[in-house]
């Protein structure tokens, strides 16, 4: 059974940077994308990150772009967001997200939330202005 563990969520000041891990277990397929999704008080689900284990390849919604990076170190199975200059609309559950044998898209990223199945517990993140 695969399994994603987030961590790394905490509280931060406006300004600041937090770096957040998600580790996959359970799976043996080089070939898969990892996605970073979060959820905001009263508001749905979204999509923001991904990145693609067989080549690296990246997507990044324009509300992160340039603030946010992902990365991901395939010997661990885990992926990383670096977050900086955080902003109070930042404050949310963030998410990872796994799926084998596709290749990070900004359909991954911007539909995921309706077909994805195998999703980490989420981390809160806090910024204060």
């Amino acid at each position: 059974e695969v399994q994603l563990v987030e961590s790394g969520g905490d509280l931060a000041q406006a300004g600041g940077s937090l770096r957040l891990s998600c580790a996959a277990s359970g799976f043996t397929s080089d070939d898969y994308a990892i996605g970073w999704f979060r959820q905001a008080p009263g508001k749905e689900r979204e999509g923001f990150s991904c990145i693609s284990s067989k080549d690296g390849s990246t997507y990044y919604a324009d509300s992160v772009k340039g603030r946010f990076t992902i990365s991901s170190d395939n010997a661990k199975n885990t992926a990383y967001l670096q977050m900086n200059s955080l902003k109070p609309e930042d404050t949310a559950v963030y998410y990872c997200a796994l799926d084998e044998n596709v290749y990070c898209t900004g359909s991954f990223v911007l539909h995921g939330n309706a077909y994805l199945e195998i999703w980490g517990q989420g981390t809160l993140v806090t910024v204060s202005s």
